[in-house]
């Protein structure tokens, strides 16, 4: 799928700078990684030279068999593109590991607003979605020869990293689900902070029991706003009860089953800071289904401040985390890396978080 403006000649890219942390083989190359060529990588691969070339682009004519042991020369070697053989199409990548929600709408808008002054066009795929049998999403964004990749709630491991390094495609990270490393650029947002204002704001009113639902555990940023939630209520001088915290997913239906299990509990929690604005969402319809009133019975944060959170009944108090503002950063700083230039900034870059108060929160039931 294609988004965004006209197809316009590519620019004139220079080759990016070399990832740190490139493996090495332990036999020794035929050349040093700096210089060994196609057909050097082709003859110690048993293969002609224009097979290592369809691998480098992605081609899906080469046996499986054979791609793994080219591309393990290549990793070996520390190839790149020269800069003549970097022929980019006008395109970027946008590679989400799930594609739903209004949240996703925010993010395209973002990179496609930057694409857009750049008269480039954006391509939209789902690395957990379906794709051709026997080839990666990163075989496919090879192939396509983009002028960059940015990838959303995902990681990359170390052989699509190195894919990509090979061919001198640059990415960067939005909101990586793990650890990218140092040598990986990122862009996120301070959901720590976020986490904090929100039960803070809810400590403040009042509230004393306050539970909460976290996204999935092996995200950063779900575990940054859990450990925001519970810093403000030591903070605050309150227990973390362990009995309140429910984890889950970023989705609707987590929201309402974590909802339901919290709500039920004997002494339930009178506020409830939610993942996301869509797992608050699910609160509020597991509240309803209890009878439960917010904020009159119930008060309820979310995260994201997605347009949905201004117009649901009560409209939502959330955090605001400028989705739209770091897929433009993202965008941005992946072009920078395409034409050679270092970013001025810190490679892992953050957005403020704020916290927007709306009609979903209110002081403890008397």
């Amino acid at each position: 799928m294609r988004v965004g403006g006209a197809t316009i000649p590519p620019m004139n890219p220079a080759k990016p700078p070399r990832t740190p942390g490139t493996r090495t083989s332990a036999r020794p190359p035929a050349r040093s990684a700096q210089t060994a060529t196609l057909a050097e990588i082709a003859r110690e691969a048993g293969v002609s030279a224009p097979t290592v070339s369809k691998v480098l682009n992605g081609r899906a004519d080469v046996a499986p068999g054979t791609r793994t042991r080219v591309e393990a020369l290549l990793r070996s070697h520390g190839y790149r593109r020269r800069r003549a053989e970097a022929t980019r199409s006008p395109l970027i990548d946008l590679v989400f590991h799930e594609l739903e929600s209004a949240w996703a709408m925010e993010v395209i808008r973002g990179v496609e607003n930057v694409a857009r002054d750049e008269g480039l066009s954006v391509v939209l795929s789902e690395s957990a979605g379906r794709l051709t049998p026997g080839r990666t999403w990163a075989d496919q964004v090879a192939a396509r020869r983009p002028h960059g990749v940015v990838l959303v709630l995902s990681g990359l491991d170390e052989s699509g990293q190195a894919l990509l390094t090979s061919r001198s495609i640059p990415f960067v990270v939005m909101d990586p689900a793990g650890d990218p490393g140092d040598d990986v650029p990122s862009v996120g947002a301070t959901n720590w902070h976020g986490g904090l204002a929100a039960t803070r704001h809810l400590v403040e009113l009042g509230h004393t029991r306050i539970g909460a639902i976290s996204g999935p555990t092996r995200m950063m940023c779900s575990r940054a706003r859990v450990d925001g939630y519970r810093a403000a209520l030591e903070t605050a001088g309150l227990p973390s009860d362990p009995a309140l915290i429910r984890p889950g997913t970023f989705h609707h239906d987590s929201g309402y089953r974590a909802g339901l299990e919290l709500l039920r509990l004997p002494d339930r929690p009178t506020a409830v800071f939610a993942g996301n604005d869509l797992q608050a969402l699910g609160l509020y319809e597991a509240a309803r289904e209890l009878g439960l009133r917010i904020p009159g019975d119930l008060s309820v944060v979310g995260f994201d401040d997605l347009p949905v959170a201004r117009w649901v009944g009560p409209p939502l108090t959330t955090v605001r985390q400028p989705l739209t503002e770091m897929a433009e950063a993202a965008a941005r700083l992946v072009l920078r890396l395409g034409r050679e230039e270092r970013p001025t900034s810190a490679t892992r870059v953050e957005l403020a978080t704020s916290l927007v108060v709306r009609s979903s929160t209110g002081a403890p039931p008397a």
